[in-house]
């Protein structure tokens, strides 16, 4: 990591500075460096809320770089800056990437391919069918070469990141809060899977410590959608938060497929909605390997 990247780290440790604030700090100043090291008054000049510079100038006297680094060293754990070589490639394509990835994961001998990424998204309530379809899907997915995308959550999320476990896969988890936070704590099986055991890996915008909030899971949702070839939505009530997924898929670009359910479940009232709304329909994986061209 340079001089310069240094800052951009220093910045992604400051919960009050997302892409778009960054970006016009680093394009004011003309460097994340000079940004950091900009008088009071000069933050103001660019109308920046007066709380966020106080807090970040507060921030900024008791916050070391250096020792901030050395921490996520401790913790085996790797910052990718936008510019990095292994920033994730059609996660830089979205209108907002994270302009710092924190990654936890442990090397093996087999890579995770970055290009076959199938996002796996669904209800924390799921029926035995949706877990039966989950885990089907899965496994079909993972025997194909693609790796799975989820949020780490109870029900649908925990067996797509369980099912590629078990059948050797890759499997990234993308998390509402700092990479060093196993959330919930009740997945911490599938947690050291990908962080120190060779599964995956789990991901982040959220500086280290970060604990888990409401307002950040839609936020999170753009990074399982950008790091993602397509969306699959297994299972959801109407209200559900994977339609917020499904929906940064669409601006994104990305392909969005839902399994169609039964029709009295509520838990099918989320893909029926995008079915509806012109989503792809999934009866097998082949619906959703094809998109790379050649099937098995």
């Amino acid at each position: 990591m340079d001089e310069e990247e240094k800052y951009w780290l220093g910045f992604s440790a400051f919960s009050g500075i997302g892409p778009v604030r960054f970006h016009l700090l680093c394009s004011y100043f003309g460097s994340a460096a000079a940004a950091w090291h900009a008088k009071e008054q000069e933050l103001h000049a660019i109308h920046l809320p007066s709380s966020l510079v106080l807090s970040f100038l507060s921030f900024r006297n008791q916050f070391s770089i250096d020792a901030y680094m050395e921490v996520l060293n401790k913790k085996h754990i790797v910052p990718l800056s936008l510019h990095h070589p292994h920033y994730p490639k059609l996660l830089r394509e979205i209108a907002d990437p994270p302009f710092v990835l924190y990654v936890a994961g442990k090397l093996s001998g087999k890579p995770i391919d970055m290009e076959r990424t199938i996002a796996i998204v669904g209800t924390r309530r799921p029926t035995p069918y949706g877990i039966e379809v989950t885990k089907t899907l899965v496994r079909d997915l993972v025997d194909f070469g693609c790796t799975i995308v989820s949020g780490m959550a109870f029900g649908i999320d925990a067996v797509a990141h369980e099912t590629a476990i078990a059948c050797n896969g890759k499997t990234i988890a993308v998390l509402g809060c700092g990479v060093d936070v196993c959330a919930p704590a009740g997945n911490r099986p599938i947690y050291d899977a990908l962080t120190t055991g060779g599964f995956g890996a789990v991901v982040s915008e959220m500086p280290l410590g970060t604990r888990p909030e409401k307002k950040l899971f839609p936020v999170r949702n753009r990074i399982i959608s950008g790091l993602s070839r397509a969306v699959v939505v297994i299972e959801g009530a109407e209200d559900s938060g994977t339609l917020i997924t499904a929906r940064n898929a669409a601006e994104q670009g990305r392909d969005v497929f839902a399994v169609p359910g039964e029709i009295t479940s509520p838990m099918s009232k989320a893909p029926a909605r995008l079915i509806k709304d012109g989503a792809q329909i999934v009866e097998s994986a082949r619906d959703i390997i094809s998109l790379f061209g050649t099937c098995k």
